[in-house]
């Protein structure tokens, strides 16, 4: 039997400006510009106005930076855009520079490494046919430079691709004219190749000669590190055993990344989203804002929206333009409330870490970051954890000591002899120091790293000290051992 119930039940819903401040906490410095950029070009209500000064950067110095602004967490309302005094102005990052201060920068691309290997092929004189080949060869190298593919599926490729009837034959004698160009090693199926490739360009001498024999015969015992056995199996001295090892660490493994497309050099670049300076034993702390535009409602749509307003309500065309600049006047002041909003939170959230990490923004020393998580700078800021862990995403803090991730100074905590709580990063730092001094003739075993850490205080199971180990991405003991 089906029946018709009322029911009461509270269900949490997120406003339209919630929802933005969500969405724009997670974005970086860069990905927040491209952010602004797209809202500009796509709500005509809301405009930028660079020429206006900007206003300089807030600082706080050690004595003052733990204070947060006060209504940090207020909600803020649309407001009436009926007045254009209503309409507040807030700074924000733009993306560009005019196009006049653009022009005074020359801008030059630096050959890519297939327009250099291309140039080499050229040199070649092969046939047309041959060199449309060799240019699909080598548009199949990796960015470490090596030719992962089988010839028999480059030559299935062109086969359906561009028509082109090549055996696997063809495409390996090109293949192996490409391994003849720079870098040596390019075009290498795998490391044991590329590495040989290389040796045989060298001139002959007795170690690079036991060296091809190693990486020929012995290249998993090498990569192992099992000199023993190799030196056993040549019947070659320790010494001459040395040599080839430094023939063979000299040659480049990655030929290709000697080249770096300038998009990936522009990706790798880190833009801070604040800076901590450590000046005469105090802390001063700012957010760079770059190049700085005052973004505001268009006071057109505010005066289209007074008009509509004022006018009779019962046209249709009129309510709908009145509804249509309204919504967009909205959209606008959404998103600059969700930025200020967004600002004020990375602020407070930043502090709070300054706070409990101190003595590490003071010395630069990770063993004095203390242990913390998402819960203590939650309980200090005063927001939800979920917002702490979206603040954190994708920014970073530049120090006295270098750049760092925000997710670099969240650590869980263990209690040594004394029991104090401790970092895990401070017994990381140990670990990684331990084997950086050790003598790599007789490297520390696991056994022997956990003995030596209890000795310093430091209480921990060996499967820890391996997990530590693999986390510094440090290998194990016997592939740490040279000769």
């Amino acid at each position: 039997m089906i029946r018709q119930q009322l029911t009461q039940k509270q269900q949490q819903k997120l406003s339209p400006l919630q929802i933005q401040q969500v969405k724009l906490l997670e974005l970086s410095s860069l990905e927040i510009e491209n952010r602004i950029t797209q809202e500009l070009e796509e709500n005509p209500a809301l405009e930028e106005l660079p020429d206006v000064a900007s206003e300089t950067d807030s600082e706080l110095s050690s004595d003052e930076y733990a204070s947060t602004e006060e209504g940090s967490n207020e909600d803020y309302s649309l407001g009436d855009y009926l007045s254009e005094d209503d309409i507040p102005d807030y700074k924000l990052q733009q993306k560009y520079d005019s196009g006049e201060h653009r022009n005074e920068i020359p801008y030059s691309e630096s050959e890519s490494f297939q327009e250099y290997m291309f140039d080499q092929l050229r040199l070649k004189n092969l046939s047309e046919a041959k060199f449309r080949i060799g240019e699909y060869i080598i548009g199949n190298i990796d960015d470490d430079g090596y030719m992962r593919r089988e010839p028999e599926a480059l030559s299935d490729d062109l086969a359906f691709q561009y028509s082109l009837n090549v055996s696997a034959e063809e495409i390996e004698e090109i293949l192996h004219l490409i391994q003849q160009l720079d870098p040596p090693g390019i075009g290498a199926a795998n490391l044991q190749q590329c590495l040989l490739i290389q040796l045989r360009r060298k001139a002959k001498t007795l170690s690079r000669t036991f060296a091809i024999r190693i990486l020929e015969d012995y290249f998993e015992l090498f990569s192992k590190k099992q000199f023993d056995k190799i030196i056993r199996n040549l019947n070659i001295s320790e010494e001459e055993m040395k040599n080839s090892i430094r023939e063979i660490t000299l040659l480049n493994p990655k030929p290709g990344n000697m080249w770096e497309s300038n998009i990936d050099t522009k990706m790798a670049q880190i833009t801070p989203d604040f800076v901590v300076e450590t000046i005469n034993g105090e802390l001063i702390f700012s957010m760079p804002k770059q190049n700085i535009s005052e973004l505001r409602i268009n006071k057109e749509y505010g005066d289209l929206l007074n008009h509509y307003t004022n006018n009779d309500k019962e046209n249709s065309q009129i309510k709908e333009a009145h509804a249509f600049v309204k919504q967009k006047i909205d959209l606008a002041q959404w998103f600059i409330d969700a930025i200020k909003q967004r600002n004020t939170t990375l602020r407070n959230t930043m502090l709070a870490i300054i706070d409990l990490q101190r003595d590490f923004f003071l010395n630069g020393d990770e063993s004095d970051i203390k242990p913390m998580i998402l819960k203590d700078i939650a309980e200090r800021s005063g927001y939800d954890i979920s917002t702490i862990s979206r603040v954190n995403n994708s920014k970073y803090v530049q120090t006295n000591w270098g750049i760092f991730s925000l997710k670099f100074f969240f650590s869980e905590s263990m209690t040594n002899d004394e029991g104090e709580e401790i970092s895990t990063k401070e017994i990381k730092s140990h670990l990684k120091s331990l084997i950086d001094d050790e003598d790599k003739t007789q490297p520390f075993t696991d056994d022997a790293l956990t003995d030596v850490l209890k000795k310093k205080g430091y209480d921990i199971a060996r499967r820890t000290v391996a997990k530590y180990r693999e986390q510094l991405n440090i290998p194990v003991a016997r592939l740490r051992k040279n000769l």
